[in-house]
């Protein structure tokens, strides 16, 4: 789940997820038929077999995650014996929580425990992050398989999408320590892999292209400043340089969320949500009514430092930093409110940061 930092993450620039305790399980056994990779899903209807040796075409369903993994490996050389893989999970689907990287790593840490190697957090991630680019069709960054990978219990992941460093930020100084993170799902579904996310990624990676042009030492957005994209703004239409100057703000905002991190200022941190849930609703243009009605609604309430959509847009969820005493209060009235006026009860989480899958996979071999 991203705390801020949204959109930036397949221009460069900087993310500021953390991992929530919600679980995608792929458990590995012998192959059933004999010579071939079978793939069964606990949520979803039917299973996927093909034999060993077989390089199957996209399917347009579930099974697209898992086995666009298994290609994966397969290209770089890691050929996993025959199997049969069960796939199960608790994280919503469509909600924006990372449930197509969960699957993803979830597959991946069972393919190479079965292959009997592994590989470092980065290649995990960079491996399934193309395997939804270039299998799945969805064009997604890095972020949310890099912090289902590598994330740690207790802290949010500052990730440099350019470099793929990453700095773990502890969340318990200062206010942060009574404060807690509520993920409001608005139950409003959207998929990633077609329509208006693709549009806005042209359209950002149009003026990301003129920037490169008249600035051939700014490499993409995440090293572009606000200055070059008004001197760029005349050459560019009006979408794209929308899109492109949310980016830079974007950026801007989660370098101040890390200064309130360290800091221990919680309302610092809502400061710079809240901002960027305006971006994302004015210049990004990816929220929609029954977001913008929980963002609204939970900033008016007592104890909320910051609320903000979270994900690629379209619907989903919203995330919201509350002070401790208030967060039963604040899922009471968060609830009602949008019940009444959209008839729907909306399901609310209240979150700790958690292990990522190789801590977990650490934490077991323990």
């Amino acid at each position: 789940m991203n705390l801020i930092g949204e959109h930036t993450d397949y221009t460069g620039g900087l993310v500021l997820p953390m991992a929530i305790p919600f679980a995608s399980v792929a458990e590995i056994g012998p192959a059933h038929p004999e010579a071939s990779y079978t793939f069964v899903s606990e949520t979803f209807a039917g299973q996927r077999s093909f034999p060993v040796g077989e390089r199957p075409s996209r399917a347009g369903k579930w099974s697209d995650y898992p086995v666009g993994v298994l290609l994966q490996l397969l290209d770089r050389g890691i050929t996993p014996p025959p199997f049969t893989v069960r796939l199960r999970g608790e994280v919503p689907f469509g909600a924006g929580l990372s449930s197509s990287a969960s699957i993803e790593v979830a597959t991946a840490m069972a393919l190479l425990h079965h292959a009997g190697t592994s590989l470092p957090p980065e290649e995990i991630a960079q491996l399934c992050r193309r395997a939804e680019n270039e299998y799945v069709g969805s064009p997604c960054g890095i972020m949310d398989q890099f912090v289902v990978t590598a994330a740690r219990a207790h802290h949010a992941l500052l990730l440099d999408t350019r470099s793929l460093r990453y700095e773990l930020l502890p969340m318990d100084r200062g206010t942060f320590h009574d404060a807690r993170i509520v993920i409001v799902n608005s139950t409003v579904r959207h998929s990633i892999a077609n329509g208006d996310y693709g549009l806005r990624r042209r359209e950002l990676e149009a003026g990301q292209a003129i920037l490169r042009d008249a600035f051939p030492d700014t490499e993409d957005l995440g090293a572009a400043t606000l200055a070059q994209l008004e001197a760029c703004r005349a050459r560019m239409s009006a979408e794209s340089y929308l899109r492109c100057r949310h980016i830079i703000s974007e950026n801007a905002r989660v370098r101040t969320a890390r200064e309130a991190l360290l800091g221990g200022d919680a309302a610092a941190f809502g400061v710079a949500m809240h901002g960027s849930h305006v971006s994302q609703r004015d210049d990004f243009a990816c929220s929609c009514e029954e977001i913008d009605y929980l963002v609204e609604t939970a900033q008016s309430l007592a104890g909320c430092y910051g609320a903000r959509l979270t994900g690629g847009g379209f619907g989903g969820c919203t995330v919201n930093l509350v002070a401790l005493p208030q967060v039963e209060a604040f899922q009471q009235s968060i609830r009602a409110a949008y019940k009444a006026r959209f008839s729907i009860d909306p399901p609310t989480y209240v979150c700790a940061a958690a292990d990522g899958a190789v801590a977990l996979a650490e934490r077991v071999a323990a």
